[in-house]
């Protein structure tokens, strides 16, 4: 493979054990201890093993660290822009030692590899924030995700792999490095520009690779990070649909795709970098990277611009010298209706013309409501695939999540819209009322923070499901952390509709209704961790409905539920979902 470009650190790593060895491996490890990996952690540890983030032979330790995060540079002085660690809740932690071994279990147990441990700390996140991600505002979902998901404390060392982690869907579509560049040297590919995205692909995504090809005169990767992607992102299975279906349009062997297993940071410039030198190690000469590469989604409602619009080009082209990858810079662009065809938005003024430019939320929201999509936007086939996973709002899987303080009314509401949905057929309808599901999926469990974060993950996760099949899924537990909210919201968009509503009735009308004397109790102090006497309630900044119910009677605060869906196209114009008039 002399012909391609060499990995980045001049050697590309390949940590996964052999032959004896690896049978070897797997005996010594059996009484080791032992963390399940996260999704991220899974992420990471792969490209570690196949060599994606070579020179990397483990997970960083705290000199590695303090240099990436103070100088972007590994303590050889490599550059390298973002923090590779594993982290251990303090239960795991305690029990480690500076020598010791430690091993890493996917989520169904099996052991992918052992980590020999160089050193544990208790990082500052809060700093780590700042360095990386150029903020500490809970705003940023990958700050967010650092200070709510991520453990306090780090573990570092190199890692010996018993075996990549298994992926059973689209198998011929992942490959290795070494597999890709074996691949590349097959088809007598010796200049590749890769595409990065998470994103389905379009007719301007096409015109953009395909630019790029001709200045590169190269051969295209159509690379899409299929791993932890950004909150709203598509499923991935529903994108490498899309994926598939564009590159139909490519001129014959031009193209390639291959999926890559990378949780994106949304690190804006500083994961451009890691994202370019990734791309190395997978024998590609040249990058794309676009104006907004790599930067989080705006916030759902008022928006927030993190990085901008360009950084990422800029932090990559000066350190250019770096690398020898080379970036190929993209503009702006708009699609001009008279020439047909997208041009950098800068020409456009110049020449005092107008373009046309038809957003991913306007996409999703003519998907959502039956719209016709411009034609100049994508291709039929594409749309297609997308159709199946994106239909309109009537036929769409539907989480109705209530949440307020207890008397608040929000389990009568549930009830109630559960017996029209019933009433009206048309959709399956589940019930998961708060001390239902506590009975019997989390009898277990008491009220600290952790116990109601893993009660909410657990309807979280029915609720997708639900949503996912197309039915109708009504919760309604207390839900007093925004965190535990957002999660659910985050795991359930990703195959439907999450309306949030919370039933805002104030306290003093909660406990002046308290049938079952739970806040008297809790006043007495004979309840602990009580929500709105001694737990707080955070209040959902933007809910899809606020109602309270201090003034209105439960069939009228339903109907307010009611009209809200059928205006918003969730209900079949002919569905009728009825309440009994006065009189």
């Amino acid at each position: 493979m002399d012909h391609l470009i060499r990995p980045y650190g001049g050697t590309l790593q390949n940590l996964v054990a052999t032959g004896t060895r690896a049978a070897q491996l797997k005996k010594d490890s059996q009484g080791l201890p032992a963390i399940t990996l996260t999704q991220r952690q899974l992420c990471d540890l792969e490209l570690i093993m196949n060599g994606a983030f070579s020179p990397l032979r483990g997970f960083m330790s705290r000199e590695a660290y303090e240099c990436v995060l103070e100088k972007m540079r590994l303590p050889d002085g490599l550059l390298w822009s973002m923090p590779i660690t594993l982290d251990v809740p303090d239960t795991v932690a305690e029990k480690l030692e500076t020598g010791g071994y430690l091993g890493l279990n996917d989520p169904e147990g099996f052991m992918l590899a052992v980590l020999r441990i160089a050193d544990k700390w208790k990082p500052d996140r809060k700093r780590e924030a700042r360095l990386v991600y150029g903020t500490d505002s809970l705003n940023h979902p990958g700050v967010r995700f650092l200070f709510e998901q991520v453990h306090g404390n780090y573990v570092g060392g190199e890692i010996e792999g018993i075996q990549l982690p298994m992926h059973h869907d689209f198998e011929t579509l992942r490959d290795t490095p070494e597999e890709l560049r074996h691949l590349f040297e097959k088809h007598g590919w010796r200049r590749v520009v890769a595409f990065n995205t998470s994103k389905p692909m379009h007719r301007l995504h096409r015109d953009i690779t395909l630019r790029a090809a001709k200045e590169a005169q190269a051969n295209i990767l159509l690379h899409p990070a299929v791993g932890m992607t950004k909150p709203g992102d598509l499923h991935y299975y529903a994108r490498v649909h899309c994926y598939q279906a564009i590159r139909r349009h490519y001129p014959h062997n031009l193209a390639m795709l291959s999926l890559l297993p990378m949780a994106v940071r949304m690190a804006g410039p500083r994961e451009a970098l890691l994202n370019a030198i990734v791309r190395q190690n997978y024998g590609c000469s040249h990058f794309i990277i676009g104006p907004e590469h790599a930067a989080p989604p705006e916030v759902r409602l008022g928006g927030e611009r993190f990085y901008p619009r360009y950084a990422a080009q800029e932090l990559v082209a000066q350190h250019q010298e770096a690398l020898a990858i080379r970036m190929l810079p993209v503009r702006e662009m708009h699609y001009v209706p008279e020439d047909d065809q997208f041009l950098p938005v800068e020409q456009i003024e110049k020449e005092g013309r107008k373009g046309v430019q038809f957003t991913e939320n306007e996409l999703y929201d003519h998907l959502s409501h039956d719209q016709e999509i411009p034609p100049w936007f994508s291709f039929p086939d594409v749309l297609a695939e997308l159709r199946k996973v994106c239909p309109p709002r009537r036929r769409q899987g539907i989480t109705l999540f209530f949440t307020g303080l207890s008397g608040s009314g929000k389990s009568t509401l549930a009830k109630i819209l559960y017996a029209k949905f019933i009433e009206a057929g048309g959709r399956p309808v589940t019930l998961l009322d708060g001390d239902v599901v506590r009975h019997n999926l989390s009898s277990e469990l008491g009220f600290s923070r952790q116990h109601r974060d893993l009660n909410i993950r657990r309807i979280g996760f029915v609720a997708s499901e639900i949503t996912k099949n197309g039915g109708v899924a009504i919760c309604a537990p207390i839900a007093p952390y925004a965190a535990a909210r957002r999660a659910a919201r985050e795991l359930i968009e990703q195959h439907g509709a999450f309306i949030e509503i919370h039933v805002a009735t104030p306290l003093e009308v909660c406990e002046a209704r308290d049938r079952k004397g739970l806040y008297a109790k809790a006043r007495k102090g004979l309840i602990p961790e009580f929500t709105g006497i001694s737990d707080p309630y955070e209040t959902p900044e933007n809910p899809e409905i606020r109602i309270d119910t201090t003034s209105l009677t439960p069939a009228h605060a339903a109907q307010e539920i009611v009209l809200f869906l059928f205006q918003s196209g969730y209900l079949d114009d002919n569905q009728r979902i009825d309440f009994p008039g006065p009189g």
